[in-house]
């Protein structure tokens, strides 16, 4: 099976994707299956699960939760995790028989904070994650011998299937290998813009606006 470990829908807070083309999409892109993790919530994902009518395509249900050590993503959850505490939200998580994801390491964490005993996959290769970043992610993993998942990190339809993750068994989840494929600035830059409105932000808008002007000038300057 080929899945996508990270894609966020309308119910996250900088997506606007609807589950149901999400749907049509992955399948469009040759995926079998995705896991669907808005920020903090698990709506999202329950609500892909229940359009899904494919019984070869898997729809996997979760959370990515921003805990005190940094994003992590519940998987195979039906209730909402309640803690943001590192310790907590695995507990929560194991509760429900869900496992738990370290996202992007290296980007917004804390890993003083994080007990790798409680970590059952890494994500080693995100699409919105610099290629250094992904390599010591990557280095990570290795050091704690915990397999490696990728995941396009998708808020945008465009972004669905960046990155692969090759699955030999879909009860246990044993990886076999990754792709992974970077998003454009632009899609991540896109993003930002849907936060601050979603987020009523003119701080978020004003950042994003900020950044997008200096890509363009290097991008003019490097042209010349």
């Amino acid at each position: 099976m080929i899945i996508d470990f990270h894609i966020h829908t309308r119910f996250s807070y900088d997506s606007m994707m609807s589950p149901r083309k999400i749907l049509t999409i992955a399948r469009q892109r040759g995926l079998d299956g995705i896991v669907v993790c808005d920020h903090n919530t698990v709506k999202g994902g329950l609500e892909v699960q229940k359009m899904n009518r494919d019984n070869d395509f898997m729809v996997i249900a979760g959370a990515e939760i921003a805990t005190d050590a940094g994003d992590v993503t519940g998987i195979f959850l039906s209730e909402e995790i309640e803690s943001r505490n590192f310790t907590e939200v695995a507990r929560e998580i194991r509760k429900q028989g869900g496992k738990l994801i370290l996202n992007h390491p290296y980007r917004g964490h804390d890993l003083s904070k994080v007990d790798f005993s409680l970590v059952d996959f890494i994500e080693g290769f995100n699409g919105r994650t610099t290629e250094a970043d992904n390599r010591k992610a990557v280095e990570l993993a290795r050091k704690y011998a915990i397999p490696i998942v990728a995941g396009s990190d998708a808020h945008l339809y465009a972004e669905i299937g960046n990155c692969k993750t090759y699955v030999a068994d879909r009860e246990t989840l044993q990886i076999e290998k990754t792709e992974y494929r970077r998003s454009s600035f632009w899609h991540i830059t896109l993003s930002q813009y849907i936060k601050s409105i979603k987020r009523r932000s003119f701080k978020i808008f004003f950042s994003a606006t900020v950044v997008h002007i200096k890509h363009c000038c290097k991008f003019i300057f490097a042209k010349k």
